[in-house]
């Protein structure tokens, strides 16, 4: 790690705290006329993941910064249909597997050569597969993997086909691209026909893709550590390193981080200030999806158990944090049945975060269009009857 410039600016912890609502989207006046295509542009990144309780995490992010947003049209808003014109979004490889802004395409080129370069694969590519694949998608049009001839070779996850390792070689390569879901099927399509002709290059050298990646952290993050900055992307902390002075950001200086820091200017140009959202964070949200900076900001040690062994659980399979005031307050395990929601666990913050927690169920509740909240287990027994009230008054 190269020595960091003096800072320009020391902020308080709070400055720091409230500075990351404020470019995450969780502070201020939502932009709701951009709906979720301008929080995509925002954050600059949505993390995909298969699981679905309330919804899916892609659909949480922007239910998130704006309130009730309409599913079908968050839907619409990452995923590209023929009747839709140009795609805006495409799938790829960024803090994990990600919707990314389609106009960012250039600026994962540094990636794509590193893939291209890779000398071995955890799957075996069976010879002349990959070509046949590229064959198929130019003759039949956009296929998801199962329509290209099978996705697995047998019902363990791992356990790919030949079709399906070339498909996604050839996606991690910039080949092929997606730009659809079918049924949370990815579907396949040729990059050169899918991504506007403009953007579809990989002439911008690696030190152009890492500065505009280390910049659009910077810029999502309000201010970060290298190792934050560099976690967004999932960029090396030496890439960081190589670029930053050249990224825009701002040294700064954070009291009782205790590690150099990196600020937006733009973000320091104006102090955070507004309305702060209440509402339920999936554990996949990227204010919250790196655990040493959630705890370095909020205090809040979070952790994801869905791969926990059930009896090792300590807050539940999904376990939801909830935010208000700006503070990470509880959380909440949700489920559905029916047209209720369950809060299978919740852990309350003391008496203080039960208005929150409670507007936070009532809200997701009409969301997915559930008319009841039950509560099955509050970690402090005492503060059931004060939530049970809470909800009855947020539901009557």
């Amino acid at each position: 790690m190269t020595t960091p410039p003096r800072p320009a600016v020391t902020l308080t912890a709070d400055d720091a705290r409230r500075l990351a609502l404020r470019a995450q989207g969780f502070l201020g006046a939502p932009d709701r006329r951009s709906g979720a295509r301008g929080v995509l542009r925002a954050l600059g990144a949505v993390q995909l993941d298969t699981i679905s309780v309330l919804a899916r995490s892609h659909e949480l992010i922007p239910y998130a910064r704006l309130g009730a947003v309409g599913r079908p049209a968050v839907e619409s808003a990452y995923w590209h249909t023929p009747a839709s014109g140009a795609p805006h979004a495409f799938e790829y490889w960024s803090h994990a597997a990600c919707i990314l802004p389609v106009e960012e395409w250039p600026h994962f080129a540094f990636r794509r050569r590193a893939y291209r370069d890779r000398p071995h694969w955890n799957h075996q590519l069976p010879e002349g597969v990959y070509d046949q694949v590229i064959k198929q998608l130019r003759t039949e049009g956009p296929l998801t993997a199962t329509e290209l001839g099978g996705a697995k070779r047998t019902s363990d996850w791992w356990d790919w086909s030949g079709t399906k390792v070339a498909v996604e070689r050839a996606l991690m390569y910039g080949e092929v691209v997606c730009v659809e879901r079918r049924g949370w099927k990815r579907v396949y399509d040729l990059a050169e026909r899918a991504i506007p002709k403009e953007l579809l290059h990989d002439e911008l050298d690696d030190a152009e893709c890492l500065r505009r990646l280390v910049r659009l952290a910077g810029e999502a993050l309000g201010v970060g550590t290298r190792a934050d900055i560099a976690d967004y992307h999932r960029l090396r902390g030496d890439q960081v390193d190589a670029v930053i002075a050249e990224s825009g950001l701002v040294p700064v200086e954070v009291e009782g981080w205790g590690k150099p820091a990196w600020a937006d200017p733009a973000a320091l140009a104006t102090p955070p200030r507004g309305r702060h959202r209440t509402t339920l964070l999936s554990p996949f949200d990227s204010l919250i999806w790196e655990r040493a900076r959630t705890e370095r900001i909020f205090g809040f040690t979070h952790r994801l158990e869905a791969y926990v062994p059930k009896p090792k659980r300590v807050y539940g399979y999904f376990a939801m944090p909830v935010l208000s005031g700006g503070r990470l307050i509880g959380r909440v395990d949700p489920a559905r049945e029916g047209r209720t929601l369950v809060a299978r666990q919740v852990t309350l913050d003391g008496l203080k975060a039960v208005p929150g927690v409670a507007q936070a169920l009532v809200e997701a509740a009409s969301w997915v269009g559930c008319t009841d909240v039950r509560v099955e287990r509050v970690d402090a027994p005492e503060l059931r009857a004060p939530l049970t009230l809470e909800l009855a008054r947020a539901l009557s």
